[in-house]
């Protein structure tokens, strides 16, 4: 490298987090305050002197699916942590503290606020690495070559290429494909109501086996074949007010059954 490429290269890296003019002498202020307003007011001097580092550090952030504004408040709030936590006696420069700490300030943004659904952390380090190879490889690279660069295992890799869709959610009314009439909620299912029938069918079943014979075939007739109580006491010969109690105290037996059998508790 030619001498003045070095120079060039020296120039920016020095131009890449400009220290304020008085940010040290700010910083020995803040340390020995003694009252709230002063402290706040050292504070806000020096975030807004060194908000410009902040931001830098967003706009490396800006092409992941985030607005910059978003990510300039998350650095910001990153460059206030730092600057309450610094210790100007430890002899670095604040530089050195804080661009660590708003950095990872915003990768916790990516990783705990920005999905649209909750993801596993383990899952999400492998969908960053399976990101990455596939931008080098390839969407379409194949899971073995994948986990041979990467080495995850296949299932690893498999549940990051799953999480490289589920970064953002669709909407309902998204197209099931291109051209296509149906949306994507016309694809999702619904909820079934005979599911939980089914489940008080069986519960009731053997309670129901085990009613005397006239108690069986008065529910058969009331519930099965929907004949009115009247017509259930003509059939019987019996009077409509014993079917009546009858009915009521069979049902609450099948009941009381049902809820005192472990199985179905």
């Amino acid at each position: 490298m030619s001498p003045s490429a070095v120079r060039t290269a020296g120039a920016r890296r020095s131009r890449r987090h400009d220290e304020p003019a008085d940010s040290d002498e700010l910083f020995r202020r803040l340390r020995s305050a003694q009252s709230a307003p002063e402290r706040h007011a050292l504070c806000d001097r020096l975030v807004r002197a060194w908000m410009p580092m902040s931001d830098r550090l967003a706009r490396r952030y800006r092409d992941r699916g985030e607005s910059l504004e978003d990510l300039r408040q998350v650095a910001a709030l990153g460059l206030v942590k730092a600057v309450n936590r610094f210790d100007p006696d430890q002899g670095k420069a604040f530089a050195t503290y804080a661009v660590p700490t708003i950095d990872g300030e915003l990768k916790r943004h990516f990783r705990d606020c920005s999905w649209s659904v909750h993801v596993p952390r383990g899952v999400q380090e492998a969908r960053a690495k399976v990101r990455a190879v596939c931008q080098e490889i390839g969407d379409r690279a194949p899971v073995e070559a994948i986990a041979e660069r990467t080495g995850l295992s296949h299932d690893d890799v498999r549940a990051g290429l799953g999480a490289l869709q589920g970064y953002s959610a669709l909407s309902l009314d998204a197209p099931l494909g291109p051209g296509a009439d149906a949306v994507l909620q016309d694809a999702l299912g619904q909820t079934d109501d005979a599911y939980q029938a089914v489940v008080d069918r069986e519960a009731v079943r053997p309670q129901m086996y085990a009613l005397p014979r006239r108690e069986r075939q008065i529910l058969f007739m009331r519930y099965f074949q929907d004949m009115k109580q009247a017509e259930i006491a003509d059939a019987l010969g019996i009077s409509q007010m014993h079917v009546s109690r009858l009915l009521s105290a069979t049902c609450e037996r099948v009941r009381r059954a049902v809820v005192e059998d472990p199985a179905y508790a």
